[in-house]
């Protein structure tokens, strides 16, 4: 299964590596497909392909770490 979603990164996590550790942790392959990053504000689109409760388990760790996750409309499932 794939996932498009868009992160938003609060100043504060702009330097940290999460989208690295959600991989790790969550065994799903991540593709980075657009990012503006400055040191300000963070802001990128991601694809994770996976087992649905790995995805799920991945959007909830940025979650948690205080990054606004939202949807990109066109998902794509497999």
């Amino acid at each position: 299964m794939k996932k498009r979603i868009y992160l938003t990164y609060p100043v504060a996590l702009i330097k940290e590596p999460l989208i690295y550790r959600a991989a790790q942790l969550f065994n799903v392959v991540t593709n980075i497909r657009q990012a503006t990053v400055s040191d300000t504000i963070g802001l990128v689109a991601l694809e994770l392909e996976g087992e649905p409760d790995a995805i799920e388990g991945a959007i909830n760790y940025f979650v948690e770490k205080g990054v606004k996750v939202e949807p990109i409309e066109l998902d794509v499932i497999e």
